[in-house]
């Protein structure tokens, strides 16, 4: 079978929002739409700003709110940071806004009162580096990029989170590896159905890793491994059908079926033509894709769909990777058996079995820090939100950000 994916080109700089009111009615011009949360991931004091966004897709600037946390760079990262998509979550149906701070290892969460914001709690994160979001119901992940990459679980009760000790993941990817912005997991989501939850790797081992999801929110000890060679897999988001949508950096973006087992089956892969092809979002039936090493070029809607090849149907090949040791609060997670651990692999050698080293984390990098936006659109992102005059000359390197659960 093969799914066609309608694309829209987006080069260089790419703006997305997260837009509270996404299924109210078409407002004019001189009327206020839904607002836009941006974080600034300064490595200073991470902030969020609060924009009232027209009917015309204008902004207006309403406020500027304090995470109690500090942005972060990983090494090597210029155009995003944290390399990263689903940093700034929204749980519509509580009210919260929730915000990685990548230099302190916390997690903030704020109310929201229309346009405005009120924090209230800061938790850690439960590991290094935290980069990624992904929210259901009241259970919360947090993707932790540095030290070989780890998900932490949470509950929410009301409007507080409370960490899960047994819902600590290792990912057991390689901290070596460089550069490391690269290198670094990318995004952590939930399945539309609730079921799974998928984290990119990124370039280390070019895997998308697959977790079951209990009705309690729990995961399974180990996830599928499901390799994807040489593409990159940076990002991802869902269409209406539930397949995965997943913007590979090698510059393509390519469809997967999620089967119940946890394995992958590529049903499309479309080249976008870009260069670096990061981000994603879906709004509708489009899906708007940024490329981090091509030219600014943005695009308002999808007439037609980019020239794609037409792979066979394939299921990727799991593959294994041996966790590194839980820390103290992970104890009491199972046993990972042969069957289900993935064996380490060095940078230079991902054939299963081969022997990873452990190495100290390597340094932040020491740069000015973009915006970080996430959004739950309620129409395509136009051209009015384009252009780093918009948000100021921090957002000279936004970057698509894509809420995990924003699919219907």
């Amino acid at each position: 079978m093969k799914k066609s994916i309608r694309l829209v080109g987006v080069g260089g700089i790419a703006i997305a929002a997260t837009a509270l009111l996404a299924g109210q009615a078409q407002a004019s011009p001189e009327q206020h739409s839904a607002p836009v949360f941006v974080q600034t991931d300064n490595l200073a004091g991470n902030t969020i700003v609060a924009y009232d966004r027209a009917g015309d897709g204008s902004l207006h600037q309403a406020g500027t709110y304090a995470t109690g946390g500090k942005g972060g760079a990983l090494t090597g990262a210029v155009v995003d940071f944290l390399a990263s998509q689903g940093s700034l979550a929204y749980d519509r149906a509580n009210g919260l806004l929730y915000a990685v701070n990548a230099g302190s290892n916390t997690v903030t969460v704020f109310t929201v009162h229309g346009d405005r914001l009120t924090r209230h709690q800061v938790i850690g994160s439960g590991g290094a580096f935290p980069v990624s979001i992904a929210v259901r119901d009241n259970v919360l992940y947090v993707l932790n990029a540095r030290d070989g990459g780890s998900v932490q679980g949470y509950l929410r009760l009301g409007d507080t989170l409370v960490q899960v000790p047994a819902r600590h993941r290792p990912l057991g990817l390689d901290p070596t590896t460089t550069p490391e912005f690269t290198n670094t997991p990318g995004q952590v989501t939930f399945t539309p159905d609730g079921h799974k939850l998928v984290v990119t790797t990124k370039a280390n081992g070019n895997d998308i890793d697959v977790f079951a999801v209990n009705r309690a929110g729990g995961l399974s000890a180990q996830p599928v491994v499901n390799t994807d060679p040489g593409q990159v897999p940076f990002a991802a988001t869902f269409d209406a059908g539930g397949h995965l949508v997943v913007s590979e950096a090698a510059n393509a973006v390519a469809t997967f079926t999620v089967n119940t087992d946890g394995t992958l089956t590529l049903v499309d892969r479309e080249a976008t033509g870009q260069a670096a092809t990061c981000w994603i979002v879906r709004s509708g039936s489009n899906f708007y894709a940024s490329n981090a090493g091509s030219s600014p070029a943005t695009t308002t809607a999808a007439t037609a769909p980019w020239p794609r090849s037409a792979p066979p149907a394939r299921t990727p090949a799991p593959s294994t990777r041996q966790s590194p040791p839980t820390a103290a609060t992970c104890t009491c997670r199972p046993a990972p058996t042969a069957s289900s651990t993935r064996s380490a692999s060095a940078a230079t050698d991902r054939s299963p079995g081969s022997a990873r080293s452990p190495s100290p984390e390597p340094s932040a990098a020491k740069a000015s820090s973009p915006a970080d936006l996430a959004h739950i659109p309620a129409r395509p992102i136009d051209s009015a939100l384009d252009g780093p005059d918009r948000f100021g000359a921090s957002c000279t390197g936004c970057c698509v950000r894509g809420l995990p659960n924003s699919s219907p």
